[in-house]
């Protein structure tokens, strides 16, 4: 049973001549339990399909179910307000009153839906609890750090029990050790309270974290949807690749091709490559992630020689840069465990994982 389901969904900023289109014909489902990313650039058209789902923003065509409520029909110009679609809605801001205490902010949706006071407190208390927040119930707003608003946040959609929860990037507002931490809490959460959740955000790593599956989108079409590991491991498209993923670009030519096993020349090095998409011809687009990369002093098979020119520290790792001296410039990242002395390496790249598309 699909929680939510989008059929077709398509929408316009402006009219006539005038008109933007922003979602192209989108579709997509939600089931119970699941939790869907909803991924990519800036001006792709997540958060407007999150809006739109929401009933904040109104499509031109395609239908939209909750369960079995249709709440938008473009063909019968249906749309169901906002209020009564019954979504958990989480805001990038927040949006906590900053005149009322915890308790009264999370209480807000349930004193409109006219419940009593012994029932509100009793389910307010309920879900603080449930989110680590049972002391901060007398709080303001101000006096709550960052993580704490967004808990807060949090439990004001979850109050009332909705079918799916909404988040329009959760976590954007945190410094970047308290989005790691939060990004723990928020999966743990999901996954103990058996929620079904749609997600907008435009940072992969946060997408692959969070959700069962992504739906990333490209210019107001799904360019590709899976779980996590089939969209970074096997991505159908080169922006999908390049999207989801650190990666290298290499200058090569396609000297031959037999089905997916493709024969490449970079720079005068013959490589062994994988072709992926439906690439054709002597011309593509080829690349690497930069974790796969693998440094060597000696010669290796399928491995490019190149100076290094410099490595960086990031913690757990040296993230070395390695440039060509003459010739069309190439540049390959790799990742190192030990900081490299200065040379000539052999940069190994793996044929199932140097991809041409």
């Amino acid at each position: 049973m699909n929680e939510l389901s989008v059929n077709e969904l398509h929408l316009d900023y402006g009219s006539g001549a005038h008109a933007n289109p922003i979602l192209k014909g989108v579709s997509m489902h939600l089931q119970k339990g699941e939790v869907v990313a909803l991924l990519g650039p800036s001006g792709s058209g997540k958060t407007t399909l999150l809006r739109a789902v929401a009933g904040l923003e109104s499509p031109k065509l395609g239908t939209i179910d909750i369960g079995e409520r249709r709440v938008f029909d473009g063909e019968r110009a249906f749309e169901m307000p906002a209020e009564q679609r019954n979504l958990g809605l989480v805001f990038q801001s927040y949006a906590l009153w900053p005149h009322k205490t915890v308790f009264d902010n999370v209480a807000y949706g349930l004193k409109l839906r006219k419940m009593g006071t012994s029932d509100i407190a009793e389910r307010v208390n309920e879900v603080l609890k449930q989110l680590g927040l049972g002391h901060l119930g007398a709080r303001f707003p101000h006096q709550l750090s960052g993580g704490q608003q967004q808990r807060v946040a949090i439990a004001r959609a979850l109050v009332y029990n909705p079918p799916v929860i909404l988040l329009d990037e959760p976590l954007s507002n945190l410094d970047a050790k308290l989005r790691e931490e939060a990004r723990a809490f928020l999966r743990e959460l999901i996954v103990r309270l058996g929620l079904s959740a749609l997600m907008v955000t435009h940072d992969q790593a946060e997408a692959m974290a969070i959700s069962d599956r992504i739906l990333l989108l490209n210019n107001g079409k799904i360019e590709q949807q899976g779980t996590p590991q089939s969209m970074y491991e096997t991505p159908d498209t080169l922006f999908t690749a390049e999207f989801m993923g650190s990666n290298n670009r290499l200058p090569g030519r396609i000297v031959q091709r037999n089905g997916s096993h493709v024969q490449l020349d970079v720079n005068g090095t013959t490589l062994q490559a994988t072709a992926r998409g439906a690439s054709t011809g002597a011309e593509g687009s080829t690349i690497i992630r930069v974790e796969e990369v693998r440094v060597s002093a000696t010669p290796v098979d399928n491995a490019i020689e190149l100076p290094l020119l410099t490595c960086m520290y990031l913690g757990d790792r040296f993230e070395c840069l390695f440039k060509s001296e003459s010739g069309p410039e190439i540049s390959l990242r790799a990742h190192s465990r030990y900081k490299l002395e200065a040379g000539r390496y052999w940069l190994q790249l793996p044929a199932d994982k140097l991809w041409v598309f």
